[in-house]
C-alpha cells in the first residue's frame, strides 16, 4: 500500500497504523526503535519536532520506507479518491 503523506499529523496515523497492526505497543515500538514511549505519542499524535532519525529507526522497526515523488498537480484522479 502507498499513502500520500503531507504532513506531521499523517506521518503519525499511518505509523500508529502500522504499529497497531503489528500488535505492538507504544513501549514497544519505542524499545525495537531506540527511542522512548513518549516519542512515539507524540509522533503518532502528529508533534513536528521529531528528528529524522528517530523516524527512520520507526519506519524500519515497522518495515516501512519513505519515498518521495513529485507532487501531483492538476485534477484529482478520482480513482484515487474512491
Amino acid at each position: 500500500m502507498t499513502q500520500v503523506i503531507r504532513s506531521p499529523g499523517q506521518l503519525g496515523t499511518m505509523i500508529q497504523n502500522a504499529r497497531v497492526a503489528r500488535h505492538l505497543t507504544q513501549q514497544a515500538l519505542a524499545d525495537l526503535a531506540g527511542t522512548g514511549q513518549k516519542t512515539v505519542s507524540k509522533i503518532e499524535s502528529g508533534y513536528p519536532g521529531t528528528r529524522l532519525d528517530t523516524i527512520f529507526g520507526i519506519l524500519a522497526v515497522l518495515e516501512l520506507d519513505l519515498v518521495l515523488a513529485p507532487r501531483r498537480t492538476g485534477a484529482p484522479d478520482l480513482g484515487a479518491i474512491f
